[in-house]
This record gives C-alpha cells, sequence and structure tokens, in this order.
C-alpha cells in the first residue's frame, strides 16, 4: 500500500516535469489576479441621497473614490416627484411637483467617497437656466496630481476642471456645440479624460461624436489628436459591427470611451463599439490593439480600461458594459487570462459596468450604468 506521503511526493515531481518541460516565458507568467466582492462597501449615503446611473470612477492620490452618476436617470419610483425636479434647479416655469414620500432624493452628481465607503462629499448640480460652471450630463472623471478634478460632459460637448470642493477653473470645448474630429477647439462627446503627471498633458477620449483622441496642456491649450491607428479621423465611414463576426475591424474608432496611460508612456483606448483596446506612444503612434469580444453587438465590449497599480502594471482590465463583466489582459502581451462578473442585480454581479478604477492595493472599484448596485468594490486576494 503507498502512503499518503509517498503520493504527495509523487505529485509534486510529476508537477515539476510538467513545468520543467514548458517554455522559460511561460513559467514565468504569473497566474491572473483574482477579485471578491466586498458586501459592505459603500456605506450608506445621508439625506436618502441615492445614485443615477454611474457614468465614472477614479481613486485618487488620497484613495478616495470619486463617482460620477446622472440624477436625471432617476424614475417617478424611486425619487416620487417629477423627474425633471432633480437637485437643487428646478424649472421656475413649472409647477412645483407634489412630494409622495419621504425617500428618496438624488444626489449630487459628483460624490467623494474614502477608502471605508462613507460619503465625504457631494457637489456638482447649479441651475437648469446657467450651465457655465456646473458639469451637466457628467460623463468619465480623473483627478490629476494637482488635486484639479476634471470632468466630461459627453452628451453637452465639454470636459470642465474644478477644485476637489467644485470650484469652477476652467471648460474645454462649448455647451452643444461641435465641429467634427478635425476641429481643435470643440469637442464632440468626450467621455474618457487622463493627465499625465510628467507631461502635464490632458488626453481626452472624445467620442461619443467625435472618434479621436485629442490632447491639451493643463492649462487648455490643444496640442494634437488623432485616430484609430494613429490616422487622420475619418467622421464619415460607415461601418457595420456585425461584420467584426467575420474578422473585419473598424479602420475609425467606433466609439473611443475610454482612455488611460501607464507609467512607461503607452496610451491605452478603449474602442466601445469596435469591441478592441489599441495602444500608443505618447505622441499618437500606434503600437498594438486586443480585440476583446468580437461577436458582442449593441454597444459592444470594451468600456473602460484600467491599469493595475504594481510597478510593472502587469494587468490591464477592461470593464464591458454589454457582455457585464471585467475582462483581465496580461499588460504585456495584451492576451486575456481571465474575467469576473455576469448580468444580474445580485451582490458582484453587474448591470451595464460604465466607470471603473482601482486602488493603490490593487482592489478595483465598478460603477453601473443600468438599474444594478451602482458601485461597488472587488478585493484582490492576496497571495495568489
Amino acid at each position: 500500500m503507498i502512503s499518503s506521503r509517498t503520493t504527495l511526493l509523487c505529485a509534486a515531481l510529476i508537477a515539476a516535469i510538467v513545468l520543467a518541460g514548458r517554455p522559460a516565458a511561460e513559467q514565468s507568467k504569473p497566474a491572473a489576479p483574482v477579485f471578491k466582492v466586498d458586501p459592505a462597501w459603500p456605506q450608506e449615503m445621508p439625506n436618502h441621497w441615492i445614485m443615477g446611473a454611474v457614468t465614472g470612477v477614479f481613486v485618487d492620490a488620497k484613495q478616495h473614490v470619486w463617482v460620477t452618476h446622472l440624477p436625471e436617470t432617476l424614475t417617478e419610483e424611486e425619487l416620487y416627484e417629477e423627474p425633471w425636479k432633480v437637485g437643487t434647479g428646478a424649472d421656475p416655469g413649472k409647477p412645483k411637483p407634489v412630494q409622495l414620500a419621504t425617500c428618496c432624493k438624488a444626489a449630487p452628481p459628483v460624490l467623494e467617497f474614502d477608502q471605508q465607503g462613507k460619503l465625504v462629499q457631494g457637489w456638482g448640480q447649479g441651475t437648469f437656466t446657467d450651465f457655465n460652471d456646473w458639469p451637466r450630463e457628467p460623463h468619465g472623471i480623473f483627478v490629476d496630481h494637482q488635486d484639479n478634478v476634471w470632468i466630461g460632459s459627453y452628451n453637452k460637448h465639454r470636459v470642465m476642471k474644478f477644485t476637489r470642493e467644485g470650484k469652477h477653473l476652467l471648460t474645454l470645448g462649448q455647451y452643444e456645440k461641435t465641429g467634427g474630429s478635425a476641429d481643435t477647439t470643440l469637442l464632440g462627446g468626450p467621455s474618457g479624460i487622463w493627465v499625465d503627471p510628467k507631461t502635464n498633458e490632458v488626453f481626452i477620449s472624445d467620442g461619443y461624436r467625435n472618434r479621436r483622441v485629442i490632447v491639451f496642456d493643463i492649462n487648455g491649450k490643444y496640442l494634437r489628436h488623432w485616430g484609430a491607428y494613429g490616422a487622420v479621423p475619418d467622421d464619415t465611414e460607415k461601418f457595420d459591427p456585425k461584420t467584426m463576426m467575420s474578422g473585419a475591424l473598424p479602420k475609425n474608432f467606433s466609439t473611443p470611451h475610454g482612455i488611460t496611460g501607464s507609467r512607461d508612456g503607452k496610451i491605452y483606448v478603449a474602442d466601445r463599439r469596435g469591441n478592441r483596446v489599441q495602444v500608443f506612444d505618447q505622441s499618437g503612434k500606434y503600437l498594438a490593439e486586443k480585440v476583446i469580444a468580437p461577436a458582442t453587438l449593441s454597444s459592444g465590449s470594451a468600456f473602460v480600461p484600467v491599469l493595475s497599480p504594481d510597478p510593472q502594471q502587469q494587468w490591464l482590465y477592461v470593464a464591458d458594459g454589454t457582455n457585464h463583466k471585467v475582462w483581465i489582459l496580461r499588460r504585456s502581451d495584451l492576451e486575456i487570462v481571465g474575467e469576473f462578473g455576469r448580468g444580474g442585480r445580485q451582490l458582484g454581479q453587474f448591470l451595464r459596468p460604465h466607470g471603473m478604477s482601482v486602488d493603490n492595493q490593487g482592489n478595483l472599484y465598478v460603477g453601473e450604468a443600468s438599474t444594478g448596485r451602482r458601485v461597488q468594490r472587488f478585493l484582490l486576494q492576496k497571495g495568489r
């Protein structure tokens, strides 16, 4: 009879032989990270506040979590008042709605939580007759190395810069005006923002209307822009996403929706309806691309790219708001090595993950733009 000790030794020997037979590069590849949902994050907000569709999430240097959402997406059942009376700026030309219940109230569109999930502050709602100093329909958020808060406005074609307390500092683009992908002053559906702390350059995925990445300096001066594959963007191209099933790829960005930069000078752009992530250097030179889920129609599978915080930034996470999951890619070769999440309203499930960020411990924060749980934290499991 063979002892259990002998069995274990034999198993270990076999595993060692199998590993030794693999290429050295394969042996050295780390296992994909594993995440577990945190059921206690975030904490309940004060004032009966609730969030609408979440459009942006970002973790700043203090490890505080910033969220943008759309209060106007809350329903009458959630607010028990007319949807137009969201926030503090009711239309004076309309009659005052009847309040039917004590719960609930729309939170301000810009929210800051501490690392434990407690709300620190909320701001960003002005009057409905003057939009000069608040981000109507916010989409995408980034807090830079100087503590400026950058917020996009996808349907109003602006990116606005604020202090942490919400004081308006700068506006890129003009309210409800767009001029196409060749225009150097107007934006067209900006969706994501990344600011390089080394160069003070602001990279914007300008993609709900335009088809480009556009770059400004931190004071708002235009620097450059580019389209898919680093080429001049063409707004006239027609592309049917169904052709991706046969391997065809759009020559232009379809919906450049999310953007981030790495420490080694690369820019990652999530081309949402193009079902891909493209990689560039900071001048716009095309380097690589990875198709995520080519059979995905509708809104596509590549919403937001996020890099892991380790020194090598080994992992690229991609939020997929159509298939309701997060993809895990190895950054060195862009291979998909894992995924987590599925569609649903239960803990750890998603309905349209649309905003995502990571803290300095590697934990992911995912916001949903549909009727799911709104924002969830996923803890990186150590020692795996």
